[in-house]
């Protein structure tokens, strides 16, 4: 069963109305994610993204690898295929990407935990496209967040400050076509990093998520929607009462393994130096605090960073 013939696709053409807040906070208390509609990412800027993502990954290999940052985790530019391996996965992914970060002016607080972009002078237009798309992510991230501050209980505008300078990412992903004989899948099982994650549907299939009663079900959300999950930091937060959803991205079936996927995820993330500590709100008796030492996310970051082999 498809996960849209369980869960309702949500408008969000009001903003982050009680009853929307409600809603989306239902979807994920029960599957960690939902499917949003209505957003308000600008079509135009999305569709430009689609047409620079696939001319990037077309370059060569040897073009495309000059654009690596060593050591710098995958942050920042170029990482290659094969390099990136779910958390105690043994297969690495069937995938490369390019990441766009935050850009920050000179001598900023976070320079240090958020390095400056890179950008390929091989394709007209890639820098400013990017960076429009990364700030209009960036505002439909913000209003999800407010809807899910009002679900907690909070002050809608209860992330404005954590989020404010946050080390958040725009993902461009490429799995290249599957040959019958590929090892692993093109992305292992994991949960992402962060506190929520707006994913922009493929053109071809294979995401799954993983339901509280075990079940992959396939998510092919409708033209347009967004897919949005918990991260990790955001069940850590909430003391698991929002939960962080396991994902993968399986190989197509073999009618289809002569195709690239392509997808684009914004990964919003806290700022450095926030300390991520338990809500209050999230602890009672019956749930005792899971995570009674506080972390900063930067600190965070870097522990996950290294489990998924990338530092």
């Amino acid at each position: 069963m498809a996960i849209i013939d369980q869960v309702p696709v949500l408008s969000m053409d009001e903003g982050a109305t009680p009853a929307f807040a409600r809603a989306i906070g239902e979807s994920f208390e029960r599957f960690g994610f939902a499917m949003v509609s209505a957003h308000g990412l600008d079509p135009a800027l999305v569709q430009k993204g689609w047409t620079l993502a696939k001319s990037f990954f077309a370059l060569p290999e040897t073009t495309k690898r000059t654009y690596r940052i060593e050591g710098g985790g995958g942050q920042r530019g170029y990482t290659a295929f094969g390099a990136e391996i779910a958390k105690d996965a043994t297969d690495n992914d069937l995938k490369e990407f390019w990441h766009v970060g935050r850009d920050l002016p000179n001598g900023h607080l976070f320079s240090t935990a958020m390095p400056a972009n890179i950008w390929p002078s091989e394709i007209t237009g890639f820098k400013p496209l990017f960076q429009d798309l990364f700030a209009d992510f960036d505002r439909v991230g913000s209003q999800i967040l407010s809807a899910i501050a009002i679900y907690l209980g909070l002050a809608a505008n209860w992330f404005d400050d954590p989020v404010r300078d946050g080390n958040s990412i725009l993902r461009l992903l490429h799995y290249p076509p599957v040959s019958s004989d590929a090892s692993g899948i093109r992305a292992g099982a994991h949960e992402d990093i962060n506190l929520i994650t707006l994913l922009l549907g493929a053109e071809e299939a294979g995401l799954e998520l993983l339901d509280r009663d075990g079940n992959w079900l396939p998510v092919n959300p409708p033209e347009g929607a967004l897919v949005v999950n918990v991260g990790d930091m955001l069940q850590r937060l909430t003391n698991h009462r929002l939960p962080s959803t396991t994902h993968r991205v399986c190989n197509p079936p073999p009618e289809r393994r002569a195709h690239s996927r392509y997808s684009m995820p914004f990964f919003l993330h806290l700022r450095p130096d926030f300390v991520i500590e338990t809500l209050t709100s999230c602890v009672d008796a019956v749930h005792p605090d899971r995570y009674p030492e506080p972390i900063t996310a930067d600190a965070y970051l870097m522990q996950r960073l290294h489990e998924i082999g990338l530092l």
